[in-house]
């Protein structure tokens, strides 16, 4: 596993525990689906997943919000030179797949 995969997965883990512990989301659940750290880990793409839906510009504003106080939290915690700037992204890969399964299970019904 290189550096940047560790680094990712430490984030990917430090980072969602932070999220439960001090964005308040009453109304939905975040989940993060994945952190992707540039090379010289200068800024770091987290994407999410919000259920439901709707609430995603919510999830993002508050996630934003709370990036600084996440960088306090993580320099503390990690031993790393500096933490990335983190850059909060709606990962859209689950909705993307359930229409191509709906597209796919169309094409099904019409050929039966």
């Amino acid at each position: 596993m290189s550096r940047v995969d560790q680094i990712n997965e430490l984030l990917h883990q430090e980072l969602a525990k932070l999220i439960s512990k001090e964005v308040e989301a009453p109304n939905f659940m975040i989940t993060i689906s994945y952190v992707d750290c540039s090379p010289d880990f200068k800024s770091a793409k987290i994407g999410i997943s919000v259920l439901p839906e709707k609430f995603s510009g919510t999830a993002l504003e508050k996630l934003r919000s709370h990036s600084p106080q996440f960088i306090n939290n993580l320099n503390k915690k990690l031993k790393l030179k500096s933490i990335p700037r983190l850059n909060w992204l709606i990962d859209t890969t689950e909705k993307e797949a359930r229409e191509i399964e709906e597209i796919l299970d169309k094409i099904k019904k019409n050929k039966i």
